[in-house]
């Protein structure tokens, strides 16, 4: 007997040829039905869709049928035949059934109840099989695939920036060191410090916070790049919005200033949006259904809207007029201080609702290699806003006059020994150029309505949890 080949369930939901005999595989969903007639809910995580499996209860042999509970894996051969039931055109009449892998029902985690947000996060290994997680890590994906077309189609060059590193590009020193010592027995020097002669790299090293200090070494020679690649930050902050590990995508681009590199900004993250719209777009009506009714029409809001470009002196004097009409921040809003997210989101969804590009930020609350202004007080820094989400993209006009960085670093009292490197690239053939940084999850975030960042990375590694 020819075998007959598997075909996924978003493609065989399309088929239009009933009587075609087709093999299914995927996880039950579901069981229901009578003595006579049972129907199984089939997915298998090609798509949020699930295909009904229509069983003739007496041509099946009873052992084979008891094993067919939530969360076991079957593979079943049978003819596509128009569906009886709303929701779906198609449905398969079960002709075998073999079970690959059982689930007790007694023990297994994910019945057909709903379950919290909270729960599921203790069960990180088998959340992907929900209909929300599935959703959710399918337009993970397709933003990955989004970020990759855009920048090669706009001629830039994927450049893979290292992940360990002895340089803090944001001089914040939050970072996870690495090293093969043995932590018990740490070779020391007469004033205590620890010493590194004798580790795997001969020095202090750490996981990177960012690649952006090497990507600006790439602009500087091959014109235009973008990183993408996993980044951590040993921040101990235990809030919906941040995580140690997460993925950031950082392009940067000779000759670019602030106003080029606003353009890209948006024109990129709305390249990402529609994108999303275009290719997700059954994930995301399950996802507006089900979590946030407002999420498409937020889509398409970003796609059609034009981005404010505010000034951070203007943004503050709409905030204080704001506070002196009645308005409470938790925060406390004057020049000079670091907007709260919740300064950010009262711009963006209360006050212009659109999306917000804050510009020429006090250099006192900005990294040190953003370009100064004239004015001596503020630099070239951009943060993107986005309602829901307060700042989604950081980035500015890097600073390449050699004598004004490192006074800067040394205003900062930033040590730089180990930077020679990038200060070449302002000795050697020095040039403008502008870059920023997009947190993968914080996008994610805005493109499934999830409210915790958790729950748009598979393995959220975040204080005192690190498993899976």
């Amino acid at each position: 007997m020819e075998r007959v080949r598997r075909t996924k369930i978003i493609d065989a939901l399309k088929l239009e040829d009933f009587g075609r005999q087709i093999n299914v595989k995927g996880w039950v969903r579901t069981r229901r039905g009578s003595k006579n007639v049972g129907f199984i809910a089939l997915n298998d995580g090609s798509t949020i869709h699930n295909i009904q499996i229509v069983v003739d209860i007496e041509k099946m042999d009873p052992e084979v049928m008891k094993q067919i509970t939530t969360g076991s894996c079957i593979s079943v051969i049978g003819e596509v035949v128009p569906s009886q039931g709303k929701g779906q055109k198609v449905e398969l009449q079960a002709r075998e059934i073999e079970v690959y892998g059982t689930a007790d029902p007694n023990e297994y985690p994910l019945q057909k109840k709903g379950h919290s947000m909270e729960y599921l996060r203790e069960i990180a290994h088998l959340r992907p099989r929900t209909n929300t997680f599935g959703a959710v890590f399918r337009i993970r994906h397709n933003m990955a695939i989004a970020i990759h077309r855009f920048f090669h189609e706009h001629g830039f060059f994927y450049f893979h920036t290292p992940i360990i590193t002895a340089s803090d590009c944001e001089g914040a020193g939050q970072m996870f060191q690495v090293t093969t010592k043995n932590l018990y027995d740490l070779k020391k020097g007469e004033d205590g410090s620890i010493l590194y002669d004798d580790d795997f790299f001969g020095r202090q090293t750490s996981l990177t916070v960012s690649g952006q200090l090497e990507g600006e070494l790439a602009a500087t020679a091959l014109g235009a790049i973008y990183t993408f690649g996993p980044t951590f930050r040993a921040e101990n902050s235990n809030t919906p919005r941040h995580l140690a590990e997460f993925w950031m995508i950082e392009p940067e681009v000779a000759f670019n200033d602030i106003t080029d590199n606003m353009d890209l900004a948006e024109e990129f993250i709305k390249y990402c949006v529609q994108w999303a719209l275009d290719n997700c777009a059954d994930d995301l009506q399950f996802l507006n259904d089900m979590f946030d009714k407002e999420l498409i029409a937020r889509l398409e809001g970003v796609v059609r809207e034009t981005f404010v470009r505010l000034p951070y002196t203007e943004g503050i004097r709409i905030l204080e007029d704001a506070v002196s009409a009645g308005h409470k921040f938790e925060y406390p809003v004057y020049w000079g201080c670091d907007l709260a997210a919740e300064h950010e989101r009262y711009l963006v969804e209360v006050h212009f609702k659109k999306p917000v590009i804050m510009t020429d930020y006090p250099k006192e609350i900005k990294a040190f290699y953003m370009k100064q202004n004239d004015d001596g007080k503020t630099v070239r820094g951009m943060d993107v806003l986005f309602p829901k989400i307060g700042e989604i993209i950081g980035g500015s006009e890097r600073e390449e006059n050699y004598d004004k960085l490192m006074a800067r670093i040394k205003e900062l009292d930033i040590p730089m020994k180990d930077m020679w490197w990038y200060l070449d690239t302002r000795r050697f053939g020095t040039c403008p150029h502008s870059g920023f940084g997009l947190g993968f999850e914080r996008l994610l975030l805005f493109v499934t309505g999830m409210t915790n960042i958790r729950d748009v990375i598979p393995f959220p590694r975040t204080p005192k949890n690190c498993e899976f």
